[in-house]
């Protein structure tokens, strides 16, 4: 099993920046692939960006040219990095962990941005 924690979240003004942590422990060895998503109050879960050694980086268009996702490997940790943030930016972030035997992945409890306008 891999056990997955999120921090870095908080109240920001709009334009401001956050730099998010996803830390997994456990059975790291089995990751494949890191993926943040985020849940807007009242809104489904959407995927925000995601990272593995098959298929590098990806982040939603919507994202591109304010978010970086990257990952420190001997840390088992995945950095969100959040630029010119805006008030739609406000949800609760996620980041899910996906291994050789869990296509589904582990989730995290979420960690909380809310941008200020």
């Amino acid at each position: 099993q891999v056990q997955v924690v999120e921090s870095g979240g908080g109240l920001v003004q709009a334009g401001g920046s956050l730099r998010l942590s996803c830390a997994a422990s456990g059975s790291t060895f089995e990751i494949t692939r890191f993926g943040w998503y985020r849940q807007a109050p009242g809104k489904q879960r959407e995927p925000v960006a995601t990272i593995s050694g098959t298929r590098g980086t990806v982040l939603d268009p919507s994202n591109q040219g304010r978010f970086t996702i990257s990952r420190d490997n001997a840390k088992n940790t995945v950095y969100l990095q959040m630029n010119s943030l805006k008030p739609e930016d406000t949800a609760v972030y996620y980041c899910n962990v996906q291994t050789l035997r869990t296509a589904a992945g582990y989730w995290g409890h979420g960690t909380r941005v809310t941008v200020s306008s």
